[in-house]
């Protein structure tokens, strides 16, 4: 079971990169993060990503989870995390952390009090029922903890405890040797821990502090068998991907 995690950056800036690395890679399960769900023909692909990503990549199951309602000069459109999955969709479920569903704009005023959620699907994998979570935490201006990720690192812990077969994947927004992430190695395998100086693209990046920040992680349940890893360096966000293949 190959699960591969990566933050599109706003929808798809690089759309035809990122299908072209998706088909190579081929995972059996795509978890992402910036993903826009927009249908008008007459919108920018990235603001229709899940339909793009859909119709190119030919995935028989999906569930998307809507964060928040995007203002645009075009009109609004919802933005969320995504799963799409080769295994049949057993369930799912979002919750929120601090700040429900709402309207926003890309703007820096907007950007700590943007809505994040969890999303939790269960997947039928030959018979084995395999708990996916995917996020997208909650913003600052630096990696550190406070007070709103506290919180949320005590959601995540809590929300994967009751179950055995998990991945839990996405940009978390808060850097790795935190409590924050620390509360989430209480429960799962960090699988890429001490690994990585950063897990952002820097060829589109111009703050330095990027350089050195850590925020895109995959945690595994510690009866999970990781059989390979990958953390790739294509340029295909502003974002490093992730992937795992895991031994069921």
């Amino acid at each position: 079971m190959k699960v591969l995690c990566l933050n599109l950056w706003q929808g798809g800036n690089l759309m035809n990169e990122i299908l072209s690395f998706l088909r190579k890679e081929d995972p059996d399960v795509l978890v992402m993060q910036e993903v826009y769900n927009g249908h008008d023909l007459l919108w920018e692909r990235k603001f229709r990503s899940l339909d793009v990503l859909r119709e190119e990549l030919n995935y028989p199951y999906e569930h998307f989870a809507p964060a928040f309602l995007e203002r645009t000069s075009f009109g609004k459109v919802e933005q969320g995390n995504a799963v799409l999955s080769k295994f049949p969709l057993l369930g799912s479920k979002t919750f929120f952390y601090d700040v429900p569903y709402g309207e926003r704009e890309d703007l820096p005023p907007y950007y700590k009090t943007t809505p994040r959620n969890l999303q939790h699907v269960t997947l039928d994998v030959h018979g084995r029922m395999v708990h996916v979570f995917n996020t997208q935490g909650v913003w600052g201006e630096d990696g550190e903890d406070n007070d709103r990720r506290l919180f949320m690192g005590k959601k995540i812990a809590e929300a994967v405890q009751p179950y055995q077969d998990v991945v839990l994947a996405g940009d978390f927004n808060v850097q790795e040797k935190t409590k924050t992430i620390g509360m989430i190695e209480g429960q799962l395998v960090n699988v890429f821990k001490d690994e990585r100086t950063t897990s952002f693209n820097m060829r589109h990046k111009t703050n330095p502090g990027y350089a050195t920040a850590v925020v895109d992680f995959m945690f595994v349940s510690p009866n999970l068998n990781v059989k390979d890893k990958w953390s790739y360096d294509e340029d295909v966000s502003d974002h490093l991907a992730l992937a795992v293949d895991i031994q069921l």
